[in-house]
Order: C-alpha cells, then structure tokens, then sequence
C-alpha cells in the first residue's frame, strides 16, 4: 500500500469516526456536533502524521502529544455552569477521545480506533438512560418563593419541603417590607420535587415562585 493509498484511508476513516460520535451530539443538540467532531478527528489524525513523517529521529511523538493540549482548550470551551449544575462534561470528553481515535487512526491503529468509535457510541447512547433514571430519583433544584410575612411562621416552606421528603442542602431568606424571599437548593425524586410544585402553585399566600 502506497504512501497515497495510506493517507486517503486515514483520513476517510477519520472522517467517518468523527461523523459518527459527531451525529450522536447532533442529535442531542450539544454544542459540539457534527462537523466539529470531525475536525477535530481529520486534524488530530493529521497531527499524528504529519509528526511521524517531520518528528527528529527516534522522537516521532513531539506534535502529536501537543495535540493533547490543544484539545485541553477546545473541551474547557463548551464546559460551562448553569445554576446549580456543571454542563457539558460529557461532550468536552467526547472531544477529547474523539481526538484520541485520530491519534490512533494516524499511527495506523485501525481495529482499536473502529473498537473505541463503537464503545464511544455505545456509551453515549445506553448509558444516556442511565443517567435520565439516576437524574430522576436524585434530582437537585433550586427554588426561590416570595410570600407575605406572618409572625411564627417564617420556616413554613423549610417545613413543607421536609413534609414532601425533599431534602434542603442550603436555604436563605430576606425581609423587605412585608414580604419574605427564600432561595433554597433542594433534593429528592423527580415525582417529590413535581408534589411539592403543584402545592405552591396552589399557594395563595405566595406572590412570586421561581422553579
């Protein structure tokens, strides 16, 4: 097989390895999707080329193992938090074995670079469910009421989460005027965090609920 024939069977596979891992983020609307996880894999593999055929002798490595840290800033980029929550840890990792496959597919590790595509897939795909029912028994909300201030009754929604079976990790309130606002950071099941919703939303005394 000639140095031609070579090159174009990377870079097509590389091309489908990271069109494939690169539609399942499509699909889930994350920010790196189809076309960059391509890139991302065509260039990783070229690195791996270009290093082999440019590395000083006995050092064929020195540029592909910058590839590593150029992936370190493009994962740090989609990472972002929102609320109480970190997002987007699973797509910056995509990017990173996705840069790991077009190392493989650069140094000509074929088998094992098809072998991590499918088990990338496999894992985003299945393991998706796991996370849905996981998030759904143990689920962490943030939770801001305004309601009219009465005397003795300040801890009123600090008992009703515990009457639901929620648990509080932290809380505070504020006075202004007549009105209390409390802010809390609650977990419990999906279907105990929906109970206790559907209560304050029938809550008179309550003048403004964000959830």
């Amino acid at each position: 097989m000639n140095i031609t024939h070579t090159l174009l069977v990377k870079l097509a596979l590389a091309l489908v390895i990271g069109g494939t891992i690169g539609i399942e983020r499509e699909l889930r609307s994350k920010s790196a999707g189809f076309r960059t996880l391509i890139l991302i894999c065509l260039g990783a593999t070229l690195f791996t080329i270009f290093s082999i055929f440019l590395g000083a002798k006995g050092s064929p490595d020195r540029i592909a193992s910058n590839v590593v840290v150029g992936i370190g800033f493009l994962g740090a980029g989609v990472i972002f938090k929102s609320d109480s929550r970190v997002n987007g840890i699973t797509t910056a990792a995509s990017i990173w074995l996705t840069a790991a496959l077009g190392v493989g597919i650069g140094c000509g590790y074929y088998i094992a670079s098809i072998l991590g595509c499918l088990l990338v897939v496999s894992i985003l795909f299945i393991f998706s469910f796991f996370d849905s029912f996981i998030d759904g028994i143990n689920q962490v909300r943030d939770y801001t009421i305004e309601y009219s201030f009465e005397e003795g009754d300040l801890h009123k929604y600090d008992k009703l989460f515990k009457k639901y079976g929620l648990k509080i990790n932290s809380g505070k309130k504020s006075k202004t005027g007549g009105q209390i606002k409390g802010v809390w950071n609650v977990k419990g099941t999906e279907k105990k965090h929906q109970t206790f919703i559907d209560h304050i939303l029938k809550d008179q005394s309550v003048t403004a609920f964000d959830f």
